[in-house]
């Protein structure tokens, strides 16, 4: 299958063009930069042009392009940045595709359980509503603007993933030095769920969604089980060998992360109900297994 991948040069698109190529898959790489290789294809996300010639011939198109979320401090300007990089870069691919003389089958779109709000403990799945706040908001406009690709009739999935357990990128990137040095502890209160996914298993999710025709609309990729920040930290403390005594105040995380500190301090507590019912097979089924796997990892 020949494929096209933005974000590629990211933690989860670079795993994921390594994978596609070990399968046999032939893989384009978007760049906002005039094409310099055979597997590049030029795009601007922000000015909405792709080089549509260039793509033409692709069955599938993997969208993973944005700005970290967790990457700077959330400013006025930051924030327009993470919601301006997902929005208009969907639209311009998914306007893209939709336009193409035979347009690919499939867009595997980015997206994110930001979409579900603070659920305080309560367990959801792909069927709830919509939560509040800015991440909520983001994710809801960033869907929505696949419209063109859906109306198009090009299967559109939206990947929604959780924190993805890697030892090179995301948030376990900054855990790992920390726990490795004893210095590693629950932050605030630590009774708030993370749902998390193993890199592994974001990638084969990735390519399950991708491959699979009965694959559409929202997809939770998680691991099957939602933990608590605590029990996170007690795995990490396990693997590494390491003791975690040192609890992060949930005060000092709002003076050094700001307003993103409601998402690290808030509760997510995700279902991956469609890939269950799908017979999705994870590698790494507990937190343990994907800690232990990331930790291993070059």
């Amino acid at each position: 299958m020949r494929v096209a991948v933005t974000g590629s040069t990211g933690l989860i698109g670079t795993a994921l063009i390594s994978r596609l190529r070990a399968e046999g898959h032939q893989v384009s790489r978007l760049v906002r930069r005039p094409a310099v290789a055979a597997d590049e294809i030029s795009w601007d996300p922000l000015a909405g042009t792709v080089d549509i010639p260039a793509l033409e011939g692709t069955e599938a198109v993997v969208h993973l392009a944005g700005a970290g979320v967790g990457d700077h401090r959330w400013t006025d300007a930051y924030k327009a940045e993470i919601l301006d990089s997902r929005v208009k870069g969907t639209q311009t691919i998914a306007q893209a595709m939709a336009s193409m003389s035979t347009p690919p089958a499939v867009l595997v779109s980015g997206s994110a359980i930001g979409w579900y709000g603070d659920t305080d403990g309560r367990t959801v799945d792909e069927q709830a509503p919509a939560g509040d706040g800015f991440l909520a908001g983001v994710v809801q406009a960033w869907e929505s603007a696949t419209v063109a690709a859906s109306q198009a009739g090009i299967r559109v999935v939206h990947a929604r993933t959780g924190l993805v357990v890697a030892r090179n990128g995301g948030a376990w990137a900054r855990m790992f030095p920390l726990f490795r040095l004893g210095l590693g502890g629950k932050l605030g209160p630590g009774g708030q769920y993370w749902s998390w996914i193993s890199l592994r298993d974001e990638v084969s999710a990735l390519i399950f969604c991708m491959t699979n025709p009965d694959m559409a609309g929202p997809v939770n990729l998680t691991g099957p089980l939602a933990v608590t920040n605590a029990e996170v930290t007690a795995a990490m403390g396990r693997v590494i060998g390491r003791p975690t005594l040192l609890p992060v105040p949930a005060t000092a995380l709002k003076i050094v992360l700001g307003e993103f500190s409601t998402e690290v301090l808030g509760s997510i507590r995700v279902t991956p109900t469609v890939l269950q019912h799908a017979h999705f097979t994870w590698a790494d089924p507990t937190i343990e297994s994907a800690i232990s796997t990331a930790w291993r990892s070059p």
